[in-house]
């Protein structure tokens, strides 16, 4: 029995293991990527156990670990003080406890590798530098209307589409009016500092959050340990335009100017800072007819829990799961996979908003939260994360 067609709008994470998951079940998928070229653009993401054990079953466990990095723990800090809260236990605890690792990644070393393995799938057709004007969902089929930048249009037809193309989806647009996302009041500042640049204190293999009300800070090593990524956070009325506008260093200091003098002098270190603003939009619908969505197309999730990439993974390997060799069993299995996702999505989108207000909390609060983290300890604090941690594929 042959497979299914699909066309999967986005190459980025969730668009490329979409695509791969979908061709080891058997399907034919064209890849459709807007921009021309894959950049280097973007910085370090975090695949904790429910993304890596996925990566892993797709047969990319050897290429990742010349890649990834695995911190031995987190290492919760006061902003100004640099005084110690708490710990997270990572490393070995993960491994053990939930049977996959806790892994950080250059988002580009990650891209790089999806895109070797969806290269090497003969029923994978990567088409770059189109554009989805349109998308009729059809009773039987769907048919997409792609535009390349000097105008040219043509037209594919496909069992079903896959929307992985972010926040700003097209293809969303195409299940009916939605509320667009909305502005969360907060600009994350990204850069990576090569590790010899690095106060020696925070160059450690762990990871490290700052926390403070007016803002937070994260950091660890990627690039096999050769990189440090640091994410800070600035709260602001207003977002920012596009997903890595450049930051000018003098704004962030001043805004982080009262902070550790071990925090303040790796701050400084960073000459080229990207912006990017922080949205969500509550999981809803996601999936009607022969169309679904997966990742920020679906759920945007503010990245206070770093599970942005890890449920756009989940979302692919759920979605390949459930899929029929027969196409008239298609908008069923869409609605069996809404059923299974959007309910933990929300949970995650919850759960990463809350932890934006606790990482901001003022001293009264902030006082609680301290008191929490030293009480339930390392292993416990990563305890509190086993309903998400602990991810299984529903089929």
């Amino acid at each position: 029995m042959t497979g299914l067609s699909f066309a999967v709008v986005g190459a980025g994470i969730g668009g490329l293991t979409t695509a791969l998951a979908l061709a080891r079940q058997g399907h034919t998928v064209t890849l459709i990527e807007r921009r021309t070229g894959f950049s280097e653009v973007g910085a370090g993401l975090q695949l904790s156990p429910n993304a890596s054990r996925i990566l892993i079953g797709l047969g990319l466990g050897h290429a990742l670990q010349r890649v990834v990095g695995e911190p031995e723990r987190v290492v919760v800090r006061a902003l100004r003080t640099s005084k110690t809260i708490g710990e997270v236990a990572l490393g070995p605890f993960m491994r053990e406890r939930f049977g996959a690792p806790y892994w950080v990644v250059h988002r580009a070393d990650l891209q790089t590798l999806l895109l070797d393995a969806v290269r090497s799938e003969p029923t994978i057709r990567l088409i770059m530098g189109r554009k989805v004007e349109n998308i009729e969902n059809g009773p039987e089929r769907t048919e997409l209307t792609l535009a390349t930048e000097n105008g040219h249009r043509e037209t594919l037809t496909a069992d079903a589409v896959i929307g992985a193309d972010g926040v700003w989806s097209k293809v969303r647009q195409a299940l009916g009016t939605r509320p667009l996302p909305s502005f969360r009041s907060a600009v994350a500042w990204r850069a990576t500092l090569e590790r010899g640049q690095v106060p020696a204190e925070l160059a450690r293999n762990e990871t490290g959050l700052w926390l403070g009300p007016k803002g937070h800070v994260v950091h660890y090593p990627i690039a096999n340990g050769r990189l440090l990524n640091i994410v800070a956070i600035e709260r602001r009325k207003e977002p920012v335009e596009g997903w890595s506008a450049p930051g000018d260093s003098k704004t962030l200091l001043d805004h982080y100017a009262h902070v550790a003098p071990v925090l303040n002098q790796l701050l400084a270190k960073v000459d080229k800072w990207l912006l990017w603003s922080l949205f969500d939009l509550p999981a809803e619908s996601m999936a009607q007819n022969r169309i679904a969505l997966i990742g920020d197309a679906a759920h945007p999730v503010l990245p206070f829990l770093a599970q942005g990439a890890a449920l756009a993974i989940e979302d692919a390997a759920t979605l390949a799961a459930l899929m029929p060799d027969d196409p008239a069993k298609i908008r069923q299995a869409f609605a069996t996979y809404e059923s299974l996702r959007v309910g933990r999505a929300r949970r995650v989108q919850d759960e990463a908003r809350t932890n934006g207000r606790i990482y901001h909390a003022g001293a009264i609060v902030a006082f609680g939260r301290d008191r929490v983290m030293q009480r339930l300890g390392p292993q416990g604090m990563t305890e509190r994360y086993s309903w998400l941690y602990d991810f299984k594929i529903a089929h």
